[in-house]
């Protein structure tokens, strides 16, 4: 059935029924397609549809239950996005695109301040993977330490369970959602810049290039080639972070010079050659957030900027800075280098709060951030493949999870992450991710450096150091990455560290 087809509408039953995610009940709509041939206004029903799914998202609290709520309307969106690439119409495309990506983070947050026993159970959850932290290291465990290894570990799933349980319970806010920007909007706002939007529709890419008033459409390559070149350029990058006695080097090296081609073909195909040299800001798919864009070869002369949909960097362009140039650097436990850029950087800035060790705990951490002008952490990364939103950095008193930073009042204008694993998400929804970052975005962060992979803390130190030197200049964070990068040239130990960090976001 062609919705679009001249004389043939749809008509659209809404039922609310009951699913779940995990053992926690939800409601979810099911949109019923009916054809109506007597309904003159043809693709009416599919707006439409959207719309009855929206007004059931806005009544969710929780950014794990607003993601997963989008996978409801896939299926509209795949539609308009068929018949939108079936006739090359780019700009209807893109349109389309927009309408059902990264939709989670147009909905006003909703945060849990008032919550005193969520905040009990992740202050019991801290203290609880703290001891389990301390047993787990002990390197000749006796029978006593490991019964308590496995006491401390159903302690932890109860605790999740209970964090989890009650931040799904959250209520949703009233009112509408932002709005998704219309593509005129979105052309005036690029101005002479340019924007790659690269869709999967039916497990081919095709690149919509947005710049000079005009959005032109290129068919790539393959979704599945492009994980696959993914995998492996990320597989080569975790060798080289590692970089132990003994390890052959050459050919992790060889796998990434390899894989930046294949990635090139398959993500960007023949629009790649209308790049040239200028700032991009690419919007990949969910499922294709974790690239390291640097390698391609067409991007390599590029100051690259990732966003997870056109809107979301609308939107990031359009917080403002605090008038405060406040910045907040915290450095957790644990660290090989113990966070040796962390007192170098300090004394690149006048107005400077540092928190360290024992000092950095969660709430101190929490207090310093809200609001900062820029905030470095150096930290340990977990990311929780199981449980997105319990992904986390490792503090003074614990982990610092998405849950807790989903209660800050004003997210940092600007963070950087030098943690292993920082930016990785899990795909969720119709073209969602679930992580730190997905957490902080709409929250009033505008721009962010993360880690795709674990990082070389060594090789980190100067890569960090050197892109606080650029900030400092008075460049973005997509300008200090790309200088960085140049700058590291040299030592393929730290050129991969470079190339294994992302600037997400639009500051």
């Amino acid at each position: 059935m062609n919705p679009f087809q001249p004389g043939i509408g749809l008509r659209i039953g809404q039922q609310l029924g009951i699913g779940s995610i995990g053992p926690y009940p939800v409601a979810v709509a099911a949109v019923v397609f009916v054809t109506d041939p007597g309904n003159g206004r043809a693709g009416t029903g599919l707006p439409r549809g959207l719309a009855v799914l929206d007004e059931h998202r806005f009544t969710l609290g929780a950014s794990e239950l607003r993601a997963q709520a989008t996978a409801h309307g896939a299926e509209l969106a795949a539609l308009g996005q068929r018949h939108a690439a079936r006739v090359h119409r780019p700009r209807l495309l893109l349109a389309w695109s927009e309408r059902w990506r990264a939709t989670a983070l147009a909905v006003p947050p909703v945060r849990p301040l008032a919550d005193a026993e969520l905040n009990a159970d992740l202050a019991a959850l801290r203290d609880v993977m703290k001891r389990l932290d301390k047993a787990r290291s002990q390197d000749h465990p006796n029978a006593s330490v490991h019964s308590e290894q496995l006491r401390l570990e159903h302690e932890q799933k109860r605790l999740e369970g209970a964090v989890r349980g009650r931040a799904l319970r959250t209520p949703g806010a009233a009112g509408p959602g932002r709005a998704v920007a219309s593509v005129p909007e979105l052309l005036d706002e690029l101005g002479s810049g340019q924007l790659a939007e690269i869709v999967d529709v039916d497990g081919t890419l095709h690149v919509l290039l947005c710049g000079a008033g005009r959005v032109r459409q290129f068919t790539a390559g393959r979704t599945a080639d492009a994980a696959r070149a993914a995998a492996f350029s990320r597989f080569a990058l975790r060798r080289l972070a590692r970089n132990r006695p003994g390890h052959d080097l050459a050919s992790a090296l060889d796998i990434l010079t390899a894989a930046g081609p294949k990635l090139q073909a398959a993500l960007l195909g023949p629009a790649a050659r209308h790049l040239g040299d200028r700032p991009v800001v690419i919007v990949p798919p969910g499922k294709l957030q974790m690239i390291p864009w640097g390698l391609l070869p067409a991007l390599r002369d590029c100051v690259v900027t990732v966003a997870p949909s056109a809107a979301a960097w609308m939107r990031a362009r359009q917080v403002r800075q605090p008038s405060r140039r406040h910045v907040i650097l915290a450095r957790g436990p644990g660290l090989v280098t113990d966070g040796a850029e962390v007192p170098v950087v300090a004394r690149l800035y006048d107005d400077v709060t540092m928190l360290a060790d024992s000092h950095a705990t969660t709430a101190k951490v929490l207090h310093a951030l809200d609001g900062a002008w820029l905030a470095h952490i150096a930290a340990h990364g977990v990311f929780r493949a199981d449980s997105p939103l319990f992904s986390s950095l490792r503090m003074g008193d614990g982990p610092l999870t998405v849950y807790d930073f989903e209660q800050l009042h004003s997210a940092p204008y600007r963070m950087v992450l030098s943690s292993c694993d920082s930016a990785v998400g899990a795909p969720a929804g119709a073209d969602e991710l679930l992580g730190l970052v997905s957490s902080l975005l709409p929250l009033g962060t505008a721009g962010i450096i993360a880690a795709l992979v674990p990082l070389n803390d060594h090789a980190a130190v100067p890569a960090m150091v050197g892109l606080h030197r650029h900030l400092r200049a008075g460049r973005t964070l997509a300008e200090s990455l790309y200088s960085v990068r140049y700058g590291l040239s040299g030592d393929p130990i730290q050129r991969s560290t470079a190339e294994s960090l992302l600037a997400l976001g639009a500051a």
